[in-house]
């Protein structure tokens, strides 16, 4: 039989904060375990640092200019041919995603058999003036139901204050730590290897909303965090160190002066919620042993994306910066029929949409042509590196802060589309970007290589980001493609 196939996504969480890669303070054991039986990856991105687009890529294999979604909008269909659950269910596999998709029709199944879902607050469907309170109620989460059936008919996911996108305030999870949506996650995750067919091989995506805010960790594991040192966020030269429409005060800000208290509180909530998932991956893993499954189960775990956490006075994801854009990417195979080298690290860098063709190379199935990413599982063997990208590209609409990047791994390039400030980081020497070289004289030849690659990727792109030689400012960004809005 084909091996059975988890992949564990988590929702905003730093590639840096795994004790194995160097972490002063987090503590992943389970993660640092799975890392010294597999490969991490550790130049892993994603190309469009939000929700939804980063999911569009993991979900279809695609780059961004294909599936479409270059920044984040809600309520664009989701109709691709070709999708991940989709090629492994055609492959004969029992496929089940338990926790975040973020997809539109909320409920669209994407290929899998079935979804158990949990995608947090989604405002768009909360909002009663454009639902009606039935509309709302068929499109609701799995969770919410699963947790009034248990604590109460008018327990609400939002009951302890927190904003779903806060970046800056955090409490103790204030009912049992059973009831977290990271533990329901593993619940529903473990339900699923109860009652799936065994006569197939499985597909499980068991997807995590944190450490996305809400800030709000069990207790058990916020203790972990207080009363000692935390890492300083770094403030590159190049940042803002002043707030004169005081965005600090906002609890969902994007960037501002945060009160050094409730910054250091966010932080340890922030940590403290990768540690429960952590163990609730303890659990999971666990429970594959219980169910005889654990020695044929290939697991990959990656973030959709990051946090940057007061790094450079900013918050939350969608900008280009380290803290934003890139991953964890961790590729284990107990199965041995990969061929992977238990404990190696790999530099080359990957993105999100590696982790379709991948997953299906190591099952042994077709990898459509529609995919635009390739299979890591060559860089994790024996041997000689395998030939592999030069960068990736990435970008986001985002207004004004609309911005392009190009890296592999070890220098990175970031063009701001609409006041065209470009950015030129050594992430060898200066791995926390504090230093801006694009002004300085001795850089220039560098400078100009890396313009000219964002060049080649933006040529004949319908927003007219560039003429062909040269990148063009001020273009109005698109959140969505053409494409994608007239074919889905």
């Amino acid at each position: 039989m084909k091996p059975n196939v988890l992949l564990i996504t988590v929702d905003q969480m730093r590639a840096d904060c795994l004790h194995f890669l160097g972490h002063p303070v987090i503590e992943t054991p389970n993660l640092d375990n799975l890392a010294r039986g597999g490969v991490a990856f550790t130049s892993a991105y994603t190309a469009t640092p939000s929700c939804i687009p980063a999911r569009a890529a993991i979900l279809t294999g695609m780059g961004q200019r294909n599936h479409g979604r270059v920044g984040y909008e809600d309520k664009v269909p989701w109709n691709y041919e070709h999708t991940m659950p989709g090629e492994f269910a055609k492959a004969g596999y029992h496929t089940q995603c338990v926790g975040k998709m973020h997809v539109y029709p909320t409920r669209n199944l994407c290929g899998f058999h079935n979804i158990v879902l949990h995608d947090g607050y989604m405002h768009y469907n909360r909002d009663r003036s454009h639902s009606t309170a039935l509309e709302w109620w068929d499109q609701c989460d799995d969770y919410l139901v699963w947790l009034r059936e248990r604590a109460g008919s008018q327990q609400d996911i939002m009951d302890h204050g927190l904003d779903c996108n806060a970046s800056t305030v955090a409490r103790p999870w204030h009912l049992d730590e059973s009831l977290h949506p990271t533990n329901w996650a593993v619940t529903q995750s473990i339900d699923f290897l109860r009652r799936r067919d065994p006569s197939k091989p499985f597909f499980l995506w068991t997807s995590f909303v944190r450490p996305h805010a809400p800030l709000d960790p069990p207790q058990a594991f916020l203790d972990l965090y207080e009363g000692i040192d935390l890492p300083e966020p770094p403030v590159g030269e190049w940042a803002r160190r002043d707030d004169p429409n005081r965005e600090g005060l906002n609890p969902t800000t994007g960037g501002g002066i945060v009160h050094e208290r409730m910054r250091k509180k966010a932080l340890a909530a922030y940590y403290a919620l990768i540690t429960h998932i952590d163990n609730q991956i303890g659990r999971l893993r666990n429970a594959l042993f219980e169910f005889g499954v654990s020695s044929n189960t290939i697991i990959l775990f990656t973030s959709d994306h990051g946090d940057l956490m007061g790094d450079h006075n900013l918050y939350k994801k969608i900008l280009a910066y380290e803290g934003s854009a890139k991953v964890p990417f961790i590729l284990n195979d107990p199965t041995g029929t990969v061929g992977l080298v238990p404990g190696k690290r790999v530099e080359q860098v990957v993105e999100l949409r590696d982790i379709m063709p991948t997953l299906l190379d190591a099952s042994g199935i077709p990898i459509p042509d529609s995919v635009d990413g390739t299979s890591i599982v060559p860089l994790g063997g024996r041997g000689s590196q395998a030939e592999w990208r030069d960068y990736i590209h990435g970008e986001h609409a985002y207004g004004v802060l609309s911005s392009h990047y190009v890296t592999d791994g070890k220098q990175k390039y970031i063009w701001y589309s609409q006041t065209g400030e470009e950015q030129l980081f050594d992430l060898q020497t200066d791995p926390q970007e504090c230093c801006n070289l694009s002004n300085l004289a001795e850089y220039a030849e560098t400078l100009g290589s890396w313009r000219e690659r964002l060049v080649q990727e933006l040529t004949g792109r319908e927003e007219g980001y560039t003429d062909g030689v040269s990148l063009v400012v001020g273009r109005p960004p698109q959140s969505c493609l053409q494409h994608i809005r007239t074919t889905h």
